[in-house]
Parts: structure tokens; C-alpha cells; sequence
């Protein structure tokens, strides 16, 4: 079957394509419209029809929208209710309701061709549950699913045997773990939505003094479900505004939801352990983009395996859909091998556009060791190769590297990508010396989904990725899966002694990741980068004086 899965409701609009059940290709609408998700006015961040990204899966196939079988919609409008039913406030549910149940409509609109009576509508948490359990490696595997909130849920746990989804435990709105977490995002003066991430790093700041209140309100239930009745928040700290600087308080309550969070986390997945036995399990919805959680659910959880979908929020249910039409219709879904699932260009491309944009290059006779001598020289490195990452993380195709040995280098490069200075970057390291360095979490660590301990003798040596609570959020590379990235990784180590290089998304505040060459080569010219290498070559920043 050819199956295009479409996310296109709440947030992080995608588009994703299966063949005979192999990912082709998927992609977020922000990368191509450069329009971050989250950063538009309300409805319209959520009500994008991810065009863009549809017709370049579509190319990438070499097919029309007459040739699919099938069209993937990660919601189900005849499941939903009205919101305030649910114990919900939401002003613009009806049109939201109104828009999916058009949604066939718009999209024969926007893809000409298209026959809309092909569009079949998938349970939004049927779709996270599919974008982990059918995308993971080995087989048969248990499947936990948290997030804001679907049509009348926020969370699913049950497991796939033999493909086919068997649902255990689910629970009803308005109790919700993302929303709660998005509650408190909004309070402490970070994007709803948008912002969780920053509330997880700030939370290594704080100290969970607020635990007690939150555990007499935010608890798991003995029906494999939780209960969110949050406390007044007001009465806990008082409201951070943005421009507002954040203070001790204000870090203790992220410490504090932070923690329980990781909590009644740990409670769901010791009940679905207690009704499976199993030893797999995956992850998928916005809470499981929480790694510190995720690592938590590793270190002290039932379970052998623990894997989580790297596009793990809403832009992850396209690929989840078309997967569940896919095997529905009798496909072998193949799991996911890599994240590098988004566009990509040749070298003449990437020659014609350099050539284009009238820049000095050369193409170094080694690449990865022209880059690690300017890491090796403390220079910053734009570095763009192969297809882009599918997901929030930049894995070794769109990413910032720099030299993980000065501590300085942390506000350097937040003061490049123009972003608060308590966030952290993260350690790329080679796969056969992460065990050297990192403990606590799962090795290999291949999609920086996990924090790992950093072994106190290497603290600082690599003080650049050492986060204030002594962790560090590991991608670990392989020759086999990326070999351009693990001999520049070897190359930098035989020069320093260190078998790491910090890694951090290749865009600045408020823009989307890069993700043409286009793209770079605006980012290259509007921040302090010393080298940007795009592909094969490699264009110098001029040295001034």
C-alpha cells in the first residue's frame, strides 16, 4: 500500500509516507514554511494543513496524489466531544472539531488529484501508539502514550502483539500529565505548547519543595490511569511574567512538577508491566520528549527496553497513522532504522547553491578532519549533511558543534542561537566510548531521548555538556549508521584526547531547525559561526583585521 499519513489538529503538523510498509519519507510543515510551531497566533498554529510537506513526500516517492491507497488523519473527529464536557476550556473546540471533520476536503484541495474518500481517520493516541510500538526495533513490544490531550484522552497504555494493538488502560479527560505540564509552562512565563523543554531544564536548578502538595493531587489510580487535580499554582509561587527574570522559587516548582511527573510516570509503567510481563517498551506523545523521565523510567522501571519514538510528539502521529492503515491493510511495517527521514540534496545541488549565493568554498580531500581541526581550534561549526532529522533533535544532520572542553563555550553558544543560559547542549560521542564517560541511562543512546550521569573523573574535561545536575542529554554515533559523524568524532579525539563534540540544533530563537541549503547558508551569515561545512565543502568565515 502507499499510505500518507497526516498530522494537521493541535500542534507540530507532518506529513509521512509508507510504501508496502517502509518509511519513505516525513517531514514537519515548519521545516519547508519556516514557521515554528507554536509561534502563531491561536488557531492558526494548530490548524496548518501540512501542504508543503505532503507534496514532498509525495516527489520524494516519485508519485502523484492519484496513486496513493490511502491518506492517514491522526484524529478521529467522530470520537470527540464538545470540550466543556470534558471539563475542558477551550474556545476554538468547535471549529477545531469542525476543521478534522473537513479535513478529506482540504486536503483533495491542496493535493489535486487526491480522491478524499480515501482519507480514513485514526484515534490521535491509536496513532502516537503506532508511531512507537509498529516503528520500534524487535518485534512485539508494550506501549505507553502521554500527552496534552486527544479526542477524549490524554494517555494509552496497552501492547502490540503480532501488529495488532491490544488497548489496556486509557484515561479520560480533563486529567492530563501534558496539560499539567503545560499549565505550570505557561506559569513559570515560558510558551505553552512550546516551551516544556525549558521547564524540564530549569527543574535541575531547583529542589522539589513543593513534592507534598503535588502528591496529594497528582496521583496514579489502581485502574492503570492518574489523577490531575493541580494545586493553585498561584499559591505555590507567584506568576513568572516573560520578561520577568526566573528566580529560586520559580525553579523549585518546575523541581517539584518535574519530579512528580517522574513519579506517577514510574506508577503507569509498573502497572502495565504488572498486566503484560513484558520486557520492551515504548514509548510516544509529548511527554515522552521529557528524557529526564524517560531516563528515569530506564534506570528504576520493570523493563529490559525501553525505546522511544524520536519525533515522540504530535508531528510523530503522521508517521503513526500511516503506519496503522499500513498494517491494517496487510503491509509488514518495517521499523524506523534512523530519523533521517526529511529532505535532502545532492553535492551539485549543494555546489549550484554556494555557486548561487557568490560565497568562497573549497571540498577538503577530508572532510571530517578539516572540521575536527576547526573544532580542535575552538571555532564553531554549521554543519549540514544527508537528509534531516525527523523530530525535535538535531542528530548529525542540521546540527551546531563545538568544543566540549571550555566551560565558556556553553554561553557561547547560547548567546549564538540567542536562547536563556540555564539550557544545556548535549554530548555526541562515539558509540564504542560512551560507557567510558556516561552511566545511568541506556547505551547506545542513539536519538538524545535520555540524560546520562557524567562519570566525575570526566566532568571537566568536558564541562562545555555537563549540565548543573552533573548529567548530560547523550546522542551516541556509530560507524555503522553514521560514519562521516564518527570519523569527524575520531579525527576531533586524536587531536584533544576527547571522544566528544557538543551538539545542538543548527537555527537560532524562534526559527525553525535548518533544512535546506538555502536555510544554512542564512543561518552561516547572520551568526557567529567559523565554518560551515554543507556536505562536501566547506565556506570559512573571513577573518576580520
Amino acid at each position: 500500500m502507499k499510505v500518507l499519513g497526516v498530522n494537521a489538529l493541535f500542534h507540530d503538523p507532518a506529513a509521512a509516507l509508507l510504501v508496502d510498509g517502509v518509511t519513505v519519507a516525513a517531514a514537519e510543515e515548519e521545516r519547508l514554511s519556516r514557521r515554528k510551531h507554536g509561534h502563531r497566533p491561536v488557531p492558526f498554529a494548530a490548524w496548518e494543513l501540512p501542504e508543503l510537506a505532503a507534496r514532498w513526500c509525495l516527489e520524494e516517492a516519485g508519485l502523484e496524489p492519484a496513486d496513493l491507497d490511502a491518506v492517514a488523519y491522526s484524529y478521529d473527529p467522530a470520537l470527540a466531544r464538545p470540550a466543556h464536557t470534558l471539563g475542558l476550556d477551550d474556545p476554538w473546540d468547535h471549529l477545531r472539531q469542525e476543521y478534522a471533520r473537513r479535513a478529506p476536503g482540504f486536503l483533495a484541495t491542496a493535493l489535486p488529484g487526491l480522491d478524499p474518500g480515501i482519507v480514513r481517520f485514526v484515534p490521535h493516541h491509536l496513532a502516537h501508539a503506532g508511531s512507537a510500538g509498529l516503528a520500534a526495533p524487535g518485534g512485539d513490544t508494550d506501549v505507553l502514550v502521554l500527552d496534552g490531550r486527544g479526542e477524549v484522552a490524554s494517555h494509552l497504555a496497552g501492547r502490540y502483539v503480532g501488529g495488532r494493538f491490544e488497548a489496556l488502560a486509557a484515561q479520560s479527560l480533563p486529567h492530563s500529565l501534558g496539560l499539567l505540564y503545560e499549565d505550570v509552562t505557561a506559569h513559570l512565563g515560558f510558551l505553552r505548547s512550546s516551551d516544556e523543554y525549558k521547564v524540564m531544564a530549569l527543574a535541575s536548578y531547583g529542589t522539589p519543595r513543593f513534592l507534598g502538595e503535588l502528591r496529594e493531587t497528582v496521583r496514579a489510580t489502581d485502574d492503570g490511569g492518574f489523577r490531575t487535580d493541580a494545586p493553585d499554582w498561584d499559591a505555590l509561587v507567584k506568576a513568572r511574567r516573560p520578561d520577568e527574570p526566573w528566580t529560586a522559587d520559580h525553579a523549585d516548582l518546575a523541581a517539584s512538577v518535574q519530579a512528580r511527573l517522574e513519579e506517577v510516570l514510574l506508577d503507569l509503567v509498573r502497572w502495565l508491566h504488572g498486566r503484560t510481563g513484558g520486557t520492551r517498551l515504548a514509548l510516544a506523545g509529548g511527554v515522552a520528549l521529557n528524557c529526564v523521565a524517560n531516563t528515569r523510567v530506564f534506570a528504576e522501571g520493570p523493563y529490559e527496553c525501553v525505546w522511544v519514538q524520536p519525533a515522540a510528539g504530535d508531528a510523530g502521529t503522521a508517521l503513526g497513522a500511516a503506519l496503522q492503515v499500513a498494517r491494517s491493510g496487510g503491509d509488514p511495517c518495517r521499523p524506523m532504522t534512523g530519523a533521517d527521514l526529511g529532505r535532502g540534496w545532492s553535492d551539485a545541488q549543494l555546489e549550484q547553491a554556494l555557486r548561487t549565493a557568490k560565497l568562497p568554498f573549497e571540498r577538503p580531500a577530508d572532510l571530517a578532519d578539516t572540521v575536527a581541526q576547526c573544532l580542535a581550534d575552538d571555532g564553531i561549526v554549521a554543519w549540514f549533511q544527508g537528509r534531516s532529522e525527523y523530530g525535535p533533535r538535531a542528530l548529525g544532520h542540521r546540527s551546531l558543534l563545538a568544543h566540549p572542553g571550555r566551560a565558556e563555550n556553553l554561553e557561547r553558544l547560547n548567546d549564538v542561537k540567542g536562547r536563556e543560559q540555564f539550557r544545556p547542549v548535549a554530548p555526541m560521542v562515539l558509540e564504542d566510548r560512551a560507557a567510558q564517560l556516561f552511566s545511568r541511562g541506556p547505551l547506545p543512546s542513539p536519538y538524545m531521548l535520555f540524560v546520562h550521569d557524567v562519570e566525575p573523573s570526566w566532568r571537566g574535561r568536558i564541562p562545555t555538556v555537563v549540565h548543573v545536575d552533573g548529567t548530560a542529554r547523550v546522542q551516541t554515533v556509530s560507524h555503522a549508521d553514521e560514519p562521516l559523524v564518527a570519523r569527524m568524532l575520531e579525527r576531533f579525539a586524536a587531536r584533544t584526547g576527547l571522544p566528544v563534540v557538543v551538539n545542538t540544533s543548527l537555527n537560532t530563537s524562534g526559527r525553525p531547525m535548518v533544512d535546506s541549503p538555502q536555510d544554512a547558508l542564512e543561518c552561516f551569515g547572520s551568526a557567529p559561526v567559523d565554518l560551515l561545512a554543507l556536505g562536501p565543502f566547506v565556506v570559512r568565515r573571513p577573518r576580520v583585521g
